[in-house]
């Protein structure tokens, strides 16, 4: 679940995004000021356009970031305007210390390295390509469900062949003041495994 509101950018409308759906097989419903999104191969709701001005705690320029209070709050408005549909949302970290427990070369790309990492309570195998990326580091993880600080939403991927759950992030892309403009991942001296990241 991915919630966005940017008033110069589109204006009072909060924009809820659940799921991708295919530009040809979007549907929507308006009743009231909430517009639902569908998809029409399978029937799925994909997201939500809530439209007027939103109380405070969503205002934001870009991503907001989402708890059960405010999921409480939009599941309220979702069910007001006559939809029966109710959100569920996984409200842990996206942004996580990591552990690179092994490493490996990609067999179809040479800049490619193919990591398994500890993110406390599972492991991840995460596609990389950054030049200083290697076993036994601890390391910045941005969770699939992420949004990055450039508007970026982290999926799972497949990488020339490889699948790829997660990215492990560089301090420009997490938009740290003073990053390095050199390529590179940013290697961590503390943290435990699991544990979240503060941006």
């Amino acid at each position: 679940m991915n919630v966005f509101y940017n008033k110069n950018g589109v204006g009072e409308v909060l924009m809820i995004k659940l799921k991708d759906t295919p530009r040809h097989s979007k549907i929507s419903e308006e009743k009231g000021n909430v517009v639902q999104i569908k998809n029409s191969e399978n029937g799925e709701v994909t997201g939500y356009n809530i439209f007027g001005q939103p109380e405070q705690s969503f205002r934001s320029e870009g991503p907001v970031e989402m708890d059960e209070t405010k999921l409480q709050k939009v599941n309220q408005m979702i069910q007001e305007s006559g939809f029966d549909h109710q959100i569920e949302a996984d409200f842990s970290p996206k942004f996580v210390v990591g552990y690179v427990e092994e490493m490996e070369k990609h067999p179809n790309a040479d800049k490619l390295n193919i990591c398994q990492v500890n993110v406390g309570e599972e492991r991840l195998q995460i596609v990389c390509g950054a030049p200083n990326v290697d076993a036994g580091q601890k390391v910045v993880v941005a969770k699939v469900g992420a949004v990055m600080p450039s508007g970026m939403v982290i999926k799972d991927a497949e990488l020339r062949g490889v699948p790829s759950s997660g990215m492990i992030c560089s301090a420009k892309e997490l938009g740290l003041p003073n990053a390095p403009e050199k390529k590179g991942i940013l290697v961590l001296e503390d943290g435990h495994a699991g544990e979240a990241f503060s941006l």
